[in-house]
């Protein structure tokens, strides 16, 4: 299966290394963007919806999955796919 994953992020995040930490533990390939610009991620949350206030925030295949339960959940049921 190839997935592109897509990792907003910002420095000093434990959140943000989490996710990055579950990716490469899973060996998937991902890309990281990092905004650390407070504006720059005022204006991404905007684009991704009223409820979007955090980081990290992980797309799959162009699909936001949240965080990291969303992206705990997301890799299960891609599992559970994949059987």
């Amino acid at each position: 299966m190839n997935l592109k994953i897509v990792v907003y992020s910002k420095s000093a995040c434990p959140q943000c290394d989490t996710a990055k930490r579950l990716l490469e533990s899973r060996g998937l390939p991902f890309e990281v963007i990092q905004i650390d610009d407070e504006a720059e991620r005022l204006a991404f949350y905007e684009r991704c919806g009223p409820s979007v206030r955090q980081m990290p925030q992980i797309f799959i295949n162009d699909q936001r999955v949240g965080g990291v339960a969303g992206l705990q959940a997301a890799l299960a049921q891609l599992a559970q796919a994949a059987r």
